[in-house]
């Protein structure tokens, strides 16, 4: 017996009758040969760990603050790992698979922008100006970037059940218990990555805004803090622990009133004071211009679009769809780099650095 049936075996004597097993994995797009030694599962979170530039990228990509000076603040890619390492726990617990966990969400956030959400919403808007019934969302980007766009245009070839995950992680600002039940014969998986990217932003959020001074522990709601905790670890620990003791052998996750009162109340006044509060509000108008600057030159500049790319499509809305592509790609060094290339004068030395 191969070894990866040995543990497509222990998957269907061990895990739970709501997890999804590797040998039940609906396959690829393109067909290949299996692995004889790791799953299909293990297999895409090896290709997205050793094969996507994506993600690699995500290390100098903006979480919540932009070009920050302060080393220990998160980075999109910091966030991508703490959401895999509470989901992995929160499926282990489960029984659940824990591989196609891992790999959705290490996933989840390739197709994301420079700048963060500031930047996803300027590219967006550009977007429209050149074709009015495209847009732009992180989370179907992400889909794009491991379909379409890595291994130069093949793509990873990852499972249904990771590209769907995938796909389906975001939850907007939605109430998180409208996210908890899977529909539309979603992995529970799946649902463990969104709640886990929600407990993974709005605690290390938190943390990184009380270590930047932006807001002060007196600040955060009492009952937050009262239901939650007022340590990261201890906030952290609660609702992982609600989760997973409303969850046990359900066909579904759930969360305490309590707990998800509590994390909705911290959500919007992390949405009220930091994602769309005052003191960031300068630091989002330059973004937009950063962005939106650039994709208005590519698309008017055959020279500049070349130059960077290789390549310039003669129609309008293919054109806008590799810009976009191209421009969400960048990471926050790099974006600021063309910026400063194409729209700032080169007698500035102190320039030359970046």
């Amino acid at each position: 017996m191969l070894i990866r049936e040995r543990i497509e075996e222990l998957e269907r004597d061990h895990l739970s009758p709501y997890a999804a097993l590797s040998c039940k994995s609906r396959g690829r797009r393109a067909y290949e040969e299996q692995c004889p030694v790791r799953t299909v599962y293990q297999r895409d979170r090896d290709r997205i760990i050793h094969l996507c530039r994506a993600f690699r990228r995500l290390a100098q990509k903006t979480q919540v603050f932009f070009a920050p000076q302060e080393d220990h603040l998160r980075t999109r890619l910091s966030h991508t790992l703490e959401v895999s390492q509470i989901g992995r726990t929160i499926s282990k617990a489960l029984r659940l698979n824990e591989e196609l966990t891992e790999a959705i969400a290490l996933g989840h956030d390739v197709g994301h922008t420079p700048f963060g959400h500031a930047g996803e919403a300027a590219l967006d808007e550009v977007y429209r100006e050149y074709d009015a019934n495209a847009g732009f969302t992180h989370y179907e980007h992400s889909l794009r970037v491991v379909d379409e766009i890595e291994r130069n245009g093949s793509g990873l070839n990852l499972t249904y059940e990771t590209r769907e995950g995938i796909a389906a992680h975001s939850k907007g600002m939605r109430d998180l218990r409208e996210a908890l039940s899977p529909t539309g014969g979603l992995t529970l998986e799946a649902v463990v990555v969104r709640v886990s990217d929600r407990i993974a932003y709005l605690n290390h959020d938190l943390d990184d805004c009380l270590r930047a001074g932006v807001i002060h522990q007196d600040d955060v709601p009492p009952e937050c803090l009262d239901a939650l905790g007022r340590r990261h670890s201890e906030r952290i620990g609660r609702m992982v622990t609600d989760v997973i003791e409303l969850s046990l052998d359900q066909p579904r996750l759930g969360m305490s009133d309590e707990v998800a009162e509590a994390t909705e109340t911290l959500k919007d006044f992390l949405n009220e004071n930091v994602y769309l509060g005052p003191r960031l509000q300068a630091e989002r108008e330059k973004i937009r211009g950063i962005i939106q600057n650039l994709f208005h030159l590519y698309m008017s500049s055959d020279e500049a679009l070349f130059a960077e790319t290789g390549f310039v499509p003669s129609d309008l809305r293919l054109r806008a769809r590799h810009v976009c592509d191209y421009v969400a790609g960048m990471t926050d060094r790099y974006a600021r780099s063309r910026y400063l290339k194409h729209f700032l004068p080169a007698a500035f030395p102190s320039f030359e650095a970046f």
